[in-house]
Parts: structure tokens; sequence; C-alpha cells
């Protein structure tokens, strides 16, 4: 076991069920059942650590956005947002050469419309993942107000 009281880490537990499939557990027991990389033998119904990559990715921008709007007293009716993850090859050596992240996000005023943009930008160039990854990290935004504007 890997134990250093001296840093704040995150566990993470894999155990190998059978052939290319295992079960990841973390934090509160849970479990998520994961397989081996798109490149090789896929299972569409299981999760790959690379989906996990790129999902924990826009998890932290997520994070980092909503924490930023609250500061900042914009408020968010809804937040989703979709991932990609561009694999290159060097030799046999896979990659990530580009991590995509597109949040669509809706605020309750026009007026929060910028600012929320300028929120969302920092996230991906300030969130605590984007400092411990090589590859680019980009964050392309959707933006938009929930209340409808009077034209008169």
């Amino acid at each position: 076991m890997l134990e250093d009281n001296k840093s704040s880490g995150h566990k993470a537990v894999i155990t190998w069920n059978e052939a290319r499939k295992a079960f990841l557990c973390s934090v509160g027991n849970k479990t998520i059942e994961i397989v081996a990389s798109k490149e090789s033998k896929r299972h569409d119904d299981m999760v790959t650590p690379e989906e996990l990559f790129v999902d924990s990715i826009a998890g932290f921008i997520k994070d980092a956005f909503l924490e930023s709007a609250k500061r900042s007293s914009i408020k968010i009716k809804s937040y989703e947002s979709e991932g990609q993850g561009i694999v290159g090859k060097d030799g046999e050596k896979l990659f990530f050469t580009e991590i995509k992240i597109r949040p669509r996000i809706v605020v309750v005023s026009s007026g929060q419309i910028e600012k929320a943009k300028e929120l969302i930008k920092l996230a991906g160039e300030n969130c605590a993942i984007a400092n411990l990854v090589t590859c680019k990290i980009s964050v392309c935004p959707e933006i938009e107000s929930s209340m409808l504007e009077k034209e008169f």
C-alpha cells in the first residue's frame, strides 16, 4: 500500500477481474468496471481509462468554473459538458495531443454571459489538472441566458 502522510493525494484501487477487465474502487467503495483502451478490444457498456482521464479534466474545469461563478455572484441555471481526447501516435507510443471540453452553460440573465465566458476560459487555463498534463486543453463553451429578452 502506498502511504505518504506528508502530502495530499487521492486513492484509487484497481482489481483485475479477467482478460482486459478490471474494477476501479476509490472513496466510499464505489466501484466502476473498466476495460482496456479503445485501441484494443472494446466493450461498449464499460468505461476505458482514457474516458476516465477526459472525464476527470472536464470535472476539474466544471468545479473551477462553478466556484468562480459563485464567488462572482453569477447565477448558473445549468451546466453540462462534453469532452473529447485526441490521441496521437509516435511509433508504438500513444499519447493525448489535446483534450477538448465543450461546456454548455445557461446563466439566468444575458448580462452575465460575458463574465461567464471569461470565467470558463480562466477555469480551463488555471484548473489544477491543467498544470499536471502536457497535452493542450481546449475549452470551447456555449453560453446562453435562460431569460427571454423582450424586444421593444
